[in-house]
């Protein structure tokens, strides 16, 4: 595997071989992003699923996702944080 400069943390640090992520994003996150980077993703990703109850099968939850992902792994955008301070006290 080769390393990559990753653009999220900039540092050098071991890449992937094939995208882990369909497309020209993923594409993106194999020339600029570290497998480090791309595992803190995966946990606020789904962080995200669970805090807003996001069916990922729904092509907005999707688009909402994938505009998330691209502000926190290539910092463009603007990402949706989850405030954990609120955990346990919202009601339905």
């Amino acid at each position: 595997m080769a390393d990559v400069n990753c653009t999220r943390c900039g540092t050098t640090r071991e890449g992937f071989e094939r995208p882990p992520f369909p497309g020209a994003i993923g594409a993106r996150v194999v020339g600029e992003i570290c497998k480090e980077c791309w595992g803190q993703w995966l946990k606020q990703q789904t962080m995200l699923i669970n805090h807003y109850g996001l069916n990922v099968m729904d092509p907005q939850a999707r688009t909402f996702l994938t505009r998330n992902m691209e502000a926190f792994l290539f910092k463009a955008g603007q990402s949706d944080d989850v405030d954990t301070s609120k955990q346990g006290t919202i009601t339905y």
